[in-house]
């Protein structure tokens, strides 16, 4: 029967051990190891047996709880450890899937550009300076034409190029990325400027590519079809997200052209298509005399 009582004492140790918080599971330990002592001295009468016993075996237990509580806290601390490495490989394994990507799309600009570029900019040059040698001959509008849609063709080859080239930062901020923009689309007739607002926070490059891309894109929309007087850049950090707005006082575009957008016309749909790829929202508002173009991104996926 002592044996018993001892067993069923070490068993309520590890029972308060395991569920009360410390330092009540300290006190309820002490509490019935005194208990216990007590029992063994009214049934058995006081010895070195009956007060030596219990409190063993109360020493014994809360050194296996204190035990099982470290290998419990290091495990758990272990498991975490596992989640942030597992994380920071994805991380990393997707960092070097968009460097790749990104890799991959300067390496076919320089191609093109070596290649089918030079090619079309050679048969423009060609074909002027027959225009230039032969001025009466019978197929000087054939030639013409051939000249202007060899310089159409380049164009759209230069345009490709630039949509593939890496972003413009050369290793600025955003910020004066965009400032760089407005200064170069500024001339006599367009008035231009940028606006930063809110606490500029650090993008991914993928979205700060996007951003400046869409912003040259808008911005030479403006330049060459809107005849506008004043254009605005707006770049906007509001906790949460992460805006840029292009406004001009141009004549705006189309309404046909918004919900059907033509290719080389104003590029809407490339533009809305890059935005999409970066998990961001594309707005337009345009009416004669102001036309706007929202991008936004979330700041949560900046991480």
């Amino acid at each position: 029967r002592s044996l018993a009582s001892a067993g069923t004492l070490d068993r309520l140790f590890f029972v308060y051990l395991h569920l009360l918080p410390r330092p009540w599971n300290l006190v309820a330990v002490v509490l019935a190891t005194t208990v216990g002592v007590l029992g063994f001295a009214a049934h058995r009468g006081w010895s070195a047996g009956a007060v030596v016993g219990p409190i063993l075996g109360a020493l014994v237990a809360i050194g296996i709880g204190l035990g099982y509580q470290a290998l419990h806290r290091e495990a758990v601390e272990r498991e975490r450890l596992i989640d942030e490495l597992l994380g920071t490989r994805a991380i990393l394994a997707e960092q070097e899937r968009t460097a790749g990507k990104l890799a991959e799309r300067e390496r076919l600009a320089k191609e093109i550009h070596d290649t089918v570029a030079q090619g079309l900019s050679s048969i423009q040059l060609l074909l002027h300076a027959a225009e230039q040698a032969a001025p009466d001959h019978p197929a000087l509008d054939r030639i013409r034409l051939a000249r202007e849609t060899a310089a159409e063709d380049l164009a759209e080859t230069r345009r490709l190029i630039d949509e593939l080239s890496p972003a413009a930062l050369d290793g600025q901020s955003l910020a004066e990325a965009l400032e760089r923009i407005c200064l170069r689309a500024q001339s006599p007739t367009l008035t231009t400027q940028l606006l930063v607002e809110g606490e500029p926070e650090r993008l991914p490059m993928p979205v700060e590519a996007a951003l400046v891309r869409i912003a040259q894109s808008a911005v030479a929309n403006v330049v060459q079809h809107a005849r506008a007087e004043r254009m605005r850049l707006t770049l906007t950090y509001d906790g949460t997200d992460a805006h840029l707005d292009i406004v001009d006082d141009g004549i705006g575009i189309e309404p046909d052209m918004l919900r059907h957008p033509r290719s080389g016309a104003f590029g809407l749909a490339a533009m809305r298509s890059r935005v999409e790829q970066q998990g961001g929202a594309m707005t337009v508002e345009s009416e004669p005399g102001h036309t706007a173009v929202t991008v936004s991104f979330p700041l949560g996926a900046a991480s």
